[in-house]
């Protein structure tokens, strides 16, 4: 059976709050792995870049980004077809401007300018 992985930021409190719902509720398809429990030399983008936002490693490889990172994830569980309205057009635009704007400041405010290494 192929996984998805996210990467998720354990020591932002949001994020480890909506990973909590996403361990009760995933299936055995996503595995969830805290950015700061990974060791030097795994094959993943610069630890910082993965903490700068959500990032999921599809099975095929593939990383997803942010917003759509975190509306893939959701996919995982029964809940899904909630967070699928966000990747409509108009809706999708504006959503990713949020998040990014969102994780730029979370980012700012756990790690400072210089970052979390």
């Amino acid at each position: 059976m192929s996984h998805d992985t996210l990467y998720y930021d354990g020591r932002c409190p949001l994020c480890s709050t909506e990973i909590k719902k996403l361990q009760l509720h995933a299936h055995d398809t996503l595995q969830l792995v805290d950015i700061h429990s990974l060791t030097d030399g795994a094959d993943l983008p610069d630890k910082q870049l993965l903490l700068s936002e959500l990032h999921l490693k599809l099975a095929d490889g593939e990383f997803l980004k942010g917003l759509e990172a975190n509306v893939a994830a959701w996919q995982h569980t029964r809940f899904g077809f909630f967070y699928r309205w966000l990747g409509w057009p108009l809706v999708r635009s504006v959503a990713e401007w949020v998040y990014s704007r969102w994780a730029k400041v979370r980012y700012r405010r756990l790690y400072g300018d210089k970052g979390a290494i």
